[in-house]
């Protein structure tokens, strides 16, 4: 089998492959590498020097942008994102195991807001306040009109983890003698911890760079992709490179800090197994 000759398909396939990696990722490396650009450095190339300039440009006080701030709005606004996401899915998927009359209007309702355009969520949600009487703030409404996009991926993850999961593990359990709680606690939420911890990822991620659903729900202070769009219009400095460069690194630690909690639950079930 090793020795069988590639098909004309598998190269096909290969190199379809290789030019979607590069329309993917070399956007983002060419940040990366104008990020480095020296002190007289422009945005485009060719590069004049090279050097740290603007990453220390980021901590100081800038003439335009509050980088700091939008910043430490959009990971707090992601953090509550992601604890909702996680606790609602959970509960939905535990509700939804077994059948309730409207179950599948529900359902249908919950999801509902992943086909409508994002911007007229935005819209409505903030038209929804004004009438209400309550100023539009990233942490109110900001938070509503993130949760309509993260919590029906993660009840749409909790579903499928719940409909494939196997009840004869909490039959055991009650058969001998466990409580609810403690088969819950004890049975079911070790086995399905990974996906619980890929909720809360697709919910900090879905949170942390959504721009759309922002727009009309932030208020008076940008989060950050609100922040880097604005700069777009007015910075002609490679900083916004810089920011890119920060920001993207900070999501890519988030999604190794959850693999690196995905593959130690799974190994500390393995041991317990």
């Amino acid at each position: 089998m090793d020795g069988e000759r590639r098909g004309p398909g598998f190269w096909i396939l290969a190199v379809f492959f290789t030019i979607f990696v590069l329309f993917l990722y070399g956007p983002l490396s060419t940040i990366f590498i104008l990020s480095f650009q020296g002190p007289e450095g422009g945005l485009t190339f060719p590069m004049n020097g090279v050097s740290f300039r603007w990453f220390v440009n980021l901590f100081e006080t800038q003439a335009v942008g509050d980088f700091g701030g939008a910043f430490s709005r959009s990971l707090v606004l992601g953090l509550m994102v992601m604890g909702a996401t996680v606790v609602v899915s959970l509960l939905a998927g535990l509700a939804f195991r077994r059948p309730f009359f409207g179950s599948t209007p529900l359902f249908y309702t919950a999801i509902a807001s992943l086909i409508v355009p994002s911007i007229l969520v935005s819209l409505g949600i903030g038209l929804l306040f004004q009438v209400i009487g309550i100023r539009s703030a990233w942490y109110s409404s900001g938070f509503g009109a993130h949760l309509t996009w993260a919590l029906p991926f993660g009840l749409l993850i909790m579903f499928a983890v719940f409909n494939r999961f196997n009840p004869s593990y909490e039959e055991a359990a009650r058969d001998l003698g466990a409580t609810p709680w403690q088969t819950f606690s004890h049975v079911v939420l070790p086995l399905i911890l990974p996906s619980l911890i890929g909720v809360g990822l697709f919910g900090f991620t879905l949170s942390y760079d959504e721009f759309a659903r922002t727009l009309m729900t932030s208020g008076s202070f940008n989060t950050l992709p609100l922040e880097i769009y604005g700069m777009t219009t007015n910075v002609t400095t490679p900083v916004l490179y810089a920011l890119g460069t920060v920001t993207t690194g900070f999501s890519l630690l988030i999604i190794v800090l959850a693999l690196g909690g995905i593959y130690l639950s799974q190994r500390s079930r393995r041991r317990a197994g």
